[in-house]
């Protein structure tokens, strides 16, 4: 099955980080905070809590960074409480929108999503708005030139649902949330790994857009991502830039 190119996605997404090392490394942290919060401190006992360290290791956060973080969130440390709170709108030319925030003031977070949205030429949408266009699932991304019969053949074994070749040479593995991590770590096991690997929100399907259309969309995309209290941006567009 074709699609477009998340292999360019996956590069602009890369750049952003790159270049704003600070504001990727308090993202993980809220999410360590949260998923230690909700679901513990025991590793083996809470897989939301293996993905954050993942992911906090993967942007060099340092080990007693984490281990403090985990403290708080635990109770064995002073420190703030987040709230997650998720905001669903629309874009340019109908692009849903999920937003998915990690706050301490709900006044403040949804305000400057608001106004990012309104000044964007999108709006703010009720809860429920857009969320059924998206599908709950686990997201690898596999980078062209990967050997895509071994990739099929060791993806179907581990258990994921569907392998997707893109029109860019990228191959994505879609998993169920629930077996990510075991397919994840089965295709490392065979020597395949992923450019991007995460539980996500995955569009059903996609609106295209062209020329000042996808500037202006890019540019709402970009700076929801800039908010100091969002963690996630997903979307249905496919920017032709």
């Amino acid at each position: 099955m074709a699609g477009h190119s998340k292999w360019a996605n996956i590069q602009h997404r890369k750049g952003r980080q790159d270049d704003k090392r600070g504001k990727v490394w308090t993202r993980v942290i809220r999410e360590i905070m949260v998923a230690a919060r909700s679901g513990g401190a025991d590793l083996s006992a809470n897989p939301r809590l293996r993905l954050a360290i993942e992911k906090a290791k993967a942007v060099n956060l340092p080990a007693d960074t984490i281990k403090r973080n985990i403290d708080k969130a635990t109770g064995q440390l002073e420190g703030v409480q987040y709230e997650e709170i998720r905001y669903e709108g629309y874009g340019i030319g109908g692009v849903a929108i999920i937003i998915d925030t990690m706050t301490d003031n709900k006044v403040r977070t949804v305000a400057e999503v608001r106004h990012v949205l309104s000044k964007g030429g999108g709006n703010l949408g009720t809860e429920g708005s857009v969320a059924f266009q998206f599908k709950h699932c686990g997201q690898m991304i596999f980078a062209p030139g990967t050997p895509e019969d071994k990739l099929m053949e060791a993806a179907l074994e581990a258990g994921a649902e569907d392998i997707l070749t893109e029109d860019d040479g990228a191959t994505e593995v879609i998993t169920s949330a629930q077996d990510f991590e075991s397919v994840k770590n089965s295709l490392q096991s065979a020597g395949l790994t992923p450019e991007l690997a995460e539980v996500t929100m995955r569009a059903e399907s996609v609106i295209e857009l062209t020329g000042d259309e996808a500037l202006k969309m890019q540019k709402i995309l970009d700076a929801l991502e800039d908010l100091d209290d969002v963690q996630e941006v997903y979307h249905n567009a496919a920017l032709v830039l």
